[in-house]
C-alpha cells in the first residue's frame, strides 16, 4: 500500500508537508499546482511552491515530493515538466481535477474533463518530453457534470503514457459532499491497467478499508482527513490510535513558529483557521477553540490562544 498526501491549495504548503510527512505513514506527496499559461516559467516559481527542490525533492523526513502543473496548453506543460524534473522534482503530476470556478473558466482543472483528446495530448506531450525514468502521474474527479466520459478520460490518460493516475471519486459537480463514489474507481481499473490511487472522503482508518476493499485499489491519497487528524497515515498504515488533542495542540504551536516566521507569515491567520475547520471534525476540543480564534487577527493573538489551551491541558489543577 502506497499513501500519498494530497496537493490541497492553500492549505498544503511546504511547512504542513515537512510537519506531516514527520509524522509519518507518506510515501509520496504532491505540491499545491503550479499555473502554466503560455511559457516556460523561471526556477524561483517551481521553488517557492517547492523548496524541498533545493533538498533533492524531499521533505526532511525523506518524502519525495511531486511538482503538479495545471494548465491546457501541451506545449507548455511539457516545457515546465520538463524544468521541474531539471530542477530536482522526482516525477510531475498533472491537475485535471480542480473544481474551482476562476480555474476552470480559464480552461484548467476539472473543465479538461469533458475534453477527451485534450487530456490526451497533454499527457502524452509530457510523458514524450519527460525523460522516461521520471513518472508522469495525473489527477482527475469522474468528471465534470456526470460520469458520462469517465472511461473515456482514463482509458486516454493511460494511452497517452501516464505512470499512474489518481482518481478524487466525485464529479466537479459533487465537489466535496460526501459520498465519494469508490466502486467507480473499481470500474476504471478493468479498463486501465496503469495503477490506480483512490481518492476522496477518507477519514479514518475504516473508511480507508473501505475505499480500498469497493475500489479494489491498495493505493489511496489523503486529503482533508489528513488535516482532521494529522497521524490519520499512521492509524492506516500500522493501527495505532489517533493522535491525542494535547499532542495536536503542540504540533499546532510548532507549526506556527515556522508559519509566522516563513515567508507566507501574513497568511497564518488564514492558514490556521483553515486547519481548525478540519480539525474540529475530530475533535470536540478544536471546535471550542475554533469558537475563539475565528475572530482573531494577529498572530499573537491566536498564538496566545494556543498556548493558553495548551496550559489548560497541561498544568496540574
Amino acid at each position: 500500500m502506497n499513501i500519498i498526501l494530497a496537493p490541497m491549495e492553500g492549505v498544503v504548503d511546504h511547512l504542513m508537508r515537512d510537519m506531516l510527512t514527520r509524522i509519518g505513514g507518506y510515501d509520496l506527496c504532491i505540491t499545491e499546482f503550479i499555473r502554466i499559461v503560455d511559457q516556460k516559467l523561471p526556477a524561483r516559481v517551481f521553488t517557492r511552491i517547492c523548496p524541498e527542490l533545493l533538498t533533492a525533492g524531499k521533505t526532511a523526513a525523506g518524502t519525495p515530493v511531486r511538482i503538479q502543473l495545471l494548465g491546457q496548453e501541451p506545449h507548455w506543460l511539457a516545457e515546465n515538466a520538463v524544468r521541474a524534473v531539471e530542477l530536482g522534482s522526482p516525477g510531475v503530476d498533472l491537475n485535471f481535477g480542480c473544481p474551482a470556478k476562476a480555474v476552470n473558466k480559464s480552461r484548467g482543472g476539472a473543465v479538461l474533463l469533458k475534453e477527451t483528446e485534450q487530456l490526451y495530448q497533454i499527457v502524452k506531450a509530457v510523458r514524450d518530453a519527460v525523460p522516461a525514468q521520471f513518472p508522469v502521474s495525473a489527477k482527475i474527479r469522474l468528471g465534470y457534470d456526470d460520469t458520462s466520459l469517465t472511461l473515456d478520460n482514463a482509458s486516454a490518460i493511460a494511452a497517452a503514457g501516464a505512470s499512474m493516475l489518481t482518481v478524487h471519486a466525485r464529479t466537479k459537480s459533487d465537489g466535496y459532499r460526501p459520498p465519494a463514489y469508490w466502486p467507480w474507481i473499481a470500474k476504471i481499473k478493468q479498463q486501465v491497467a496503469i495503477p490506480l490511487i483512490a481518492n476522496g472522503e477518507i477519514w479514518t482508518a475504516s473508511d480507508a478499508k473501505l475505499c480500498q476493499q469497493q475500489s479494489n485499489c491498495q493505493d489511496i491519497m489523503l486529503g482533508r482527513g489528513a488535516l482532521a487528524m494529522p497521524n490519520l497515515a499512521q492509524t492506516i498504515r500500522n493501527n495505532t490510535a489517533a493522535m491525542p488533542w494535547p499532542q495536536v495542540l503542540t504540533l499546532l504551536m510548532q507549526y506556527s513558529e515556522f508559519e509566522i516566521a516563513g515567508d507566507k507569515g501574513q497568511y497564518y491567520a488564514n492558514r490556521i483557521k483553515q486547519w481548525f475547520s478540519y480539525l474540529k471534525l475530530q475533535y470536540p476540543a478544536a471546535a471550542e477553540l475554533f469558537w475563539q480564534l475565528r475572530v482573531l487577527r494577529k498572530s499573537s493573538d491566536i498564538l496566545a490562544a494556543l498556548q493558553h489551551a495548551l496550559d489548560n491541558l497541561t498544568s496540574p489543577h
